[in-house]
């Protein structure tokens, strides 16, 4: 498969994969593009359809859920219909295998992504989530966790189809929300020590489709180099990142496979 690649980024792959496969202290920082392989949209796609004419101010904030709670609910509603026949891709899969890999040798791979969704579990992985998860919800008043999944059905066409209807908490009588973390909103202390450690004490970094625009997250390659690690990304339209030592210009699905191929084979 590595045939198929140009010459010089099979060199590119061969060079991490030596890399990586002398390290012990491995972070992985995966975003939408990882998932958009899996035809999952990004958030900065265009919206389609119903959700056209809203911004991120009228979906994705705080404010906008208190202003039109069930507008925010509806919209993740469909978002959750959107992604729940979608399956995880080779990058998911070749991540979880790595994973496995390592728990037989000596290395520490720490996987962390930014992305809602759960194909990362769905391939086998332990993964921090630093922006939620999309099939969770939790009280939007006094943030107790909910145990009401999102209510699902199945019309004539077999088709599936998600409760719009607003949940409230039983604690609190305050209206149930997507577990996810809004523009404005703090990420989660637990998952954020552990993707800040995992960072500061790596000594390999990989940046795995992602803009590196959307801060805290993207500050985490810059730690780790501050801190001695080298830095991989791997994207098919590379960030314009001066820190990174080893780009590998091309889809998350087509390079993760062969890398960790040749990481196992070393």
């Amino acid at each position: 498969m590595l045939a198929e690649l140009s010459p010089a980024l099979i060199a590119e792959v061969k060079l991490a994969a030596k890399l990586l496969a002398a390290k012990q202290h491995i972070c992985i920082l995966t975003g939408a593009g990882i998932s958009a392989e899996s035809s999952i949209p990004t958030f900065r796609d265009k919206q389609t359809g119903l959700w056209e004419n809203y911004g991120v101010e009228d979906l994705a904030t705080p404010e906008a859920f208190v202003r039109d709670p069930k507008l925010v609910w509806s919209w993740y509603q469909w978002r959750r219909q959107l992604v729940a026949d979608k399956a995880p891709n080779p990058a998911h899969h070749a991540l979880a295998q790595w994973q496995y890999h390592a728990q037989t040798s000596d290395q520490q791979l720490t996987l962390i992504t930014q992305n809602v969704d759960d194909l990362h579990e769905q391939a086998g992985s332990s993964v921090t989530h630093l922006h939620g998860h999309l099939r969770r919800n939790c009280c939007g008043q006094c943030q107790t966790p909910s145990q009401d999944q999102p209510r699902t059905s199945y019309d004539n066409r077999n088709t599936m189809s998600f409760d719009e209807a607003l949940l409230t908490c039983p604690h609190c009588g305050g209206y149930i929300r997507p577990d996810i973390v809004w523009f404005g909103e703090a990420l989660p202390i637990q998952a954020w020590q552990t993707a800040e450690e995992a960072a500061a004490n790596c000594e390999v970094f990989i940046s795995i489709g992602t803009s590196s625009l959307v801060y805290p997250a993207a500050g985490l390659a810059q730690l780790a180099k501050q801190n001695g690690a080298k830095i991989i990304e791997i994207n098919p339209d590379p960030t314009p990142n001066t820190i990174v030592d080893i780009t590998l210009a091309e889809k998350a699905g087509v390079i993760l496979p062969l890398l960790i191929e040749e990481i196992t084979a070393l």
